[in-house]
């Protein structure tokens, strides 16, 4: 029988080596795998380059591993907002790199990867700084640089139903970037509020396909006081 469950987000995490690339689903805090991200500060692995669409907020989760020196590289759309003072600090201190793309090309970098495109004109960023060492064209009279897909070793996502197949779905704002991470990572690990048993998702409600996803790790259900709000 086919289950891609594991009993904990530690053995679902512990092959990541030193080195990955690995994606990390979330909006800020809005469907950002938490449970995940701690596990991984525990497991141990460094000089990881990691994809994300900010730097971390406050002092937990994505940020604590940016503080723990575990992240050499960070590839994202908002990198400073009020409570990014761990990444602020680092960057001023050259000890981490920063790649920027704004937040429209990251989503299509990513989905690219996913869909098999080798790479795609888009008008954002020509003229600026970001478009410097890269391809330009001009198609239709307008200016457009050439992007390429972002791939990467791992993606940690966070979902709100799955079962052990690995099909995912997600609720509201919190599905953001997980299913593109999903689809762009060689390996995909992903948090979900609870395992249900197979034929309990609509096939019409899943998202997230379990050809895409590796293991699924039951986290505990978080919405379920706002599930009883929204019924009354």
């Amino acid at each position: 029988m086919i289950s891609k469950t594991r009993s904990s987000a530690a053995e679902a995490l512990a092959d990541i080596p030193d080195g990955a690339t690995i994606m990390i689903g979330g909006f800020g805090l809005a469907g950002q795998p938490v449970q995940l991200i701690d596990a991984l500060l525990e497991q141990g692995s460094t000089g990881l380059t990691i994809v994300s669409n900010n730097a971390g907020n406050g002092e937990t989760g994505l940020a604590a591993l940016l503080g723990a020196g575990r992240v050499k590289k960070i590839i994202c759309s908002f990198p400073r907002q009020t409570d990014s003072q761990i990444f602020d600090a680092l960057y001023r201190a050259g000890r981490i790199e920063l790649e920027l793309v704004p937040q429209g090309n990251l989503a299509e970098r990513i989905r690219a990867a996913g869909a098999g495109i080798g790479a795609f004109f888009t008008p954002t960023g020509f003229g600026t700084a970001l478009a410097e060492g890269k391809e330009t064209r001009t198609i239709a009279g307008r200016d457009y640089v050439l992007e390429h897909p972002i791939t990467a070793d791992y993606a940690l996502i966070s979902a709100y139903r799955g079962d052990r197949l690995g099909n995912l779905t997600y609720r509201r704002t919190s599905r953001n970037f997980g299913p593109i991470m999903a689809s762009a990572a060689t390996v995909t690990v992903a948090q979900v509020d609870r395992i249900v048993p197979l034929g309990d998702l609509d096939p019409e409600a899943v998202v997230t396909p379990g050809i895409f996803v590796d293991s699924v790790v039951e986290t505990g259900d978080r919405f379920e006081r706002e599930e009883w709000a929204d019924v009354r």
